[in-house]
């Protein structure tokens, strides 16, 4: 049978522990740090499904706030860009009768609560169509001013449509914040 007489010297044991610790915070917060600074810039941005020039970027509702936030982000790289998508028209009091907001309503939480989100449109019938109604449209993005520069997208094809089955989209990606309670 084997005794062992094991003496703990708590200075030096605290002086460990305590060094081991810093250590552990100081790459936790590299890590944080490098993911803040580095990560959210690098973030994965499905290449296919922003704009290109020359054709017809169709948006599905698993695109559509990926392209919408790209596009806000960088109008001047997308002007000319001809998209495609539905959603159903929406209007507020300050535009103008030829304008509306081509909408879906984005989930932001996990009770299902939304906000609306869409492209500013603009074309000459737009009192033909009724707020609410489901359209598609095809469009070239512009450069306007509504509060601020803002992508508006002149319509060249229009056409009335059912709700579809997937009405809803959902935030670009994990670093976007919803900002409604905020308003």
């Amino acid at each position: 049978m084997f005794i062992y007489n094991v003496k703990i010297n708590g200075s030096k044991t605290f002086k460990h522990f305590f060094i081991g610790v810093v250590i552990l915070v100081i790459i936790i917060l590299g890590i944080v740090s490098f993911k803040i600074f580095k990560g959210a810039n690098n973030s994965p941005t499905p290449l296919a499904c922003l704009p290109q020039k020359n054709k017809v970027t169709t948006l599905s509702s698993k695109n559509y706030t990926n392209v919408l936030k790209t596009v806000h982000d960088d109008i001047d790289s997308y002007v000319g860009c001809q998209i495609n998508f539905t959603g159903y028209v929406y209007r507020v009091l300050d535009l103008t009768d030829n304008q509306f907001v081509l909408a879906r309503n984005m989930i932001v939480s996990s009770d299902f609560q939304s906000v609306v989100v869409g492209f500013l449109c603009d074309y000459e019938k737009a009192k033909d169509f009724k707020d609410d109604d489901w359209v598609e449209i095809t469009g070239k993005i512009t450069k306007g001013d509504y509060h601020g520069d803002m992508p508006i997208v002149k319509i060249t094809e229009i056409k009335k449509i059912n709700k579809p089955n997937d009405e809803f989209v959902y935030p670009p990606d994990e670093s976007y914040i919803p900002t409604s309670g905020i308003l």
